[in-house]
């Protein structure tokens, strides 16, 4: 009699997946070379990534379908959360060991402005800012930063019309905000020829959130309750 090989399913006496199995020949193989894990391969571009990397970039980065990127992201989320270890399903595996918590880390994946990054938890924000503004020598001044959210608020915004809400010449501090890109020209007034300004997408990016539709009111944070702001509805 003739042994039969014995499956997986079989050792285990029960399936291991209720999904599709997913083929381990993969782009990411190099023949010679070890295999190299998707999740982990997903890690390394998001962690060196400058800016927020969208999923069809990265299925593009690593030759593998956008739905196989995804689940990946997904499976990276879980583990930065302190749940089971994310690591690319593999169909060479005998044996299906349990899954284990880790640990919970101080990071975490989001999507922000169409793509996914890295950021600081929310509990650690207030560490890692007190540690970048002792650390950094070319925050904004005050003056930059009352510039920039008046075009936040009020874009398209001419440097004339940020001029007379602010009460002072905003020329010098309009140039600083573009060389950091943090605002761009978007749009010329048809009436008077003036450059109206409007905010990027790296402000979008440093601030952590997707849309401007997500900054907080301004009508609380003013003393007289507007100040010239219009945007609270």
């Amino acid at each position: 009699m003739t042994n039969e090989p014995t499956t997986t399913d079989e050792a285990e006496g029960g399936t291991i997946a209720d999904g599709p199995e997913l083929s381990v020949a993969t782009p990411l193989d190099v023949p010679g070379q070890p295999h190299i894990d998707l999740d982990r391969a997903i890690e390394a571009i998001l962690f060196i990534a400058d800016e927020p990397q969208s999923v069809v970039h990265l299925a593009a980065a690593v030759a593998r379908p956008v739905a196989e990127v995804r689940a990946s992201i997904a499976r990276l989320r879980v583990d930065y959360d302190g749940g089971a270890p994310s690591g690319e399903p593999r169909t060479d595996l005998a044996v299906v060991e349990a899954e284990a918590r880790g640990i919970r880390r101080a990071f975490e994946l989001r999507e922000v402005g169409g793509g996914w990054r890295f950021y600081v938890r929310g509990e650690y924000d207030a560490l890692v800012t007190d540690f970048v503004v002792t650390q950094s020598s070319t925050r904004l001044s005050q003056a930059a930063l009352e510039t920039l959210s008046v075009i936040a608020y009020k874009q398209p915004i001419s440097r004339s019309q940020v001029a007379s809400i602010r009460a002072v010449n905003v020329d010098s501090v309009v140039r600083t905000l573009l060389g950091r890109g943090l605002v761009t020209e978007v749009d010329t007034d048809p009436e008077t020829g003036a450059i109206l300004y409007g905010t990027t997408d790296l402000l979008l990016t440093n601030l952590g959130i997707n849309s401007l539709d997500e900054l907080p009111p301004i009508s609380p944070l003013l003393d007289d309750g507007q100040g010239g702001f219009d945007l609270d509805g």
